[in-house]
């Protein structure tokens, strides 16, 4: 057994915390320092600590854990009465963040390389380049604006509610633009499934609420909170594996669920405790251990950088776009755009299959990765940016 990884962990728990504290010493959220402390541990610099190999596999399930970990505490820190109030707002905030994206994209593509969309196979292709930048990975957003004391209120939830409806609704865009290239794959299927995994977290939501009396007798008992995370994990495995839909977003559902619940305050303590001083530490590595810089070219190198550029502006716009027609203040609505910008995993889950079906040739899928990354990276430091107020009125508040 190669015990490597004993090394990795400690040197990714050191670091991210090391990292994390210089950080907040600057006035950055912390959670920008874990990301850095895997970028330096990773193959762009020290080379210490990879992706590769039984260890790598390791770090990366590891990080699995810590994401779902991240939106099951978002889940369960949710207060739907907030969320049924904003659900308009969250909807047309996802839908022009969406479409926004899926255009600038495109074009981006088209214009820099010059194609010719009157080609099928490239039309395909261009339009491909924007189902990535659709994507939105609020795992960041949910720890920064956690952090910050924001999570909750109007913008917030509507962040919440716009990512998950925004992950559905990518979904179905990718189904539709791989139904061009391959006429096996079917948008009705794929929209059949939708409807029947919201019947399934409704039947849930409802099985739960009845039993509510039975889960109240466990309050502040170890077995609630191991249930409660079975819970979580199953709800994540049958939204990925029967529904291909996200397994974060499962687990965000699991803690809607119970959100309400007597348990809740119990539960979310013991998730909190896990994530931060394990998993959530390996999730925002394992975002920076990602990056490699070396073997592209400078005309890549530009696209890199156009389509970066694109991606923030096309989330910020779109998605600022929608909370601004549902009355939403002008600065909510940055607010609102700046914690769509992360693409995270979600894109790069997008990215590798498009590649597996030949959407996207092999030399754009680095560009896509510092798109990726460099979009993880500056939504913690815009979004302390734009709610830098926000964070002193709760801190007034709470004095």
């Amino acid at each position: 057994m190669n015990y490597n990884f004993l090394l990795w962990i400690a040197l990714i728990l050191f670091n991210t915390k090391l990292l994390g504290i210089v950080c907040k010493k600057i006035n950055l959220p912390e959670v920008v320092g874990a990301l850095l402390a895997g970028v330096i541990l990773g193959p762009s610099f020290l080379n210490i600590v990879n992706m590769q190999g039984d260890n790598g596999k390791f770090i990366e399930l590891s990080a699995e854990v810590g994401v779902i970990f991240l939106m099951y505490s978002a889940g369960l820190e949710t207060d739907l009465k907030e969320m049924k109030q904003n659900i308009v707002a969250s909807f047309i905030t996802a839908v022009i963040g969406v479409l926004v994206p899926l255009v600038g994209g495109a074009a981006a593509y088209a214009l820099y390389f010059k194609e010719n969309i009157s080609d099928y196979e490239t039309m395909i292709q261009c339009i491909f380049v924007g189902v990535v930048l659709t994507a939105t990975s609020v795992s960041i957003t949910v720890e920064t604006l956690r952090e910050m004391g924001c999570l909750k209120g109007k913008v917030g939830t509507t962040i919440l509610g716009a990512a998950i409806i925004d992950d559905i609704l990518g979904m179905i865009v990718l189904a539709v633009v791989s139904s061009l290239k391959d006429p096996s794959v079917s948008p009705g299927i794929v929209l059949g499934k939708i409807g029947i995994y919201a019947l399934v977290i409704l039947a849930l939501g409802f099985f739960m609420a009845r039993f509510e009396i039975v889960i109240k007798k466990a309050d502040h008992m170890r077995r609630a909170a191991i249930f409660a995370f079975a819970f979580a994990f199953f709800l994540a495995y049958i939204s990925e594996i029967l529904f291909g839909i996200a397994d974060i977003t499962g687990a965000f559902f699991a803690g809607v669920i119970l959100c309400r619940s007597k348990i809740r305050d119990y539960v979310d303590l013991k998730v909190h405790d896990l994530s931060t001083v394990f998993f959530s530490c390996i999730f925002f590595a394992s975002v920076g251990l990602k990056v490699q810089l070396g073997g592209m070219s400078v005309p890549l190198w530009i696209f890199a950088i156009v389509l970066t550029v694109v991606a923030v502006l096309t989330k910020l716009i779109g998605c600022g776009l929608g909370a601004k027609i549902c009355k939403f203040s002008w600065k909510e609505s940055i607010q609102t755009g700046v914690g769509m910008v992360s693409r995270g995993e979600v894109a790069l889950i997008i990215a590798e299959k498009g590649r597996q079906m030949g959407l996207i040739s092999e030399k754009l899928f680095a560009p896509i990765i510092v798109m990726v990354i460099v979009t993880t990276l500056i939504t913690p430091i815009l979004l302390k940016i734009v709610f830098k107020k926000d964070k002193a009125e709760v801190a007034e508040a709470n004095a």
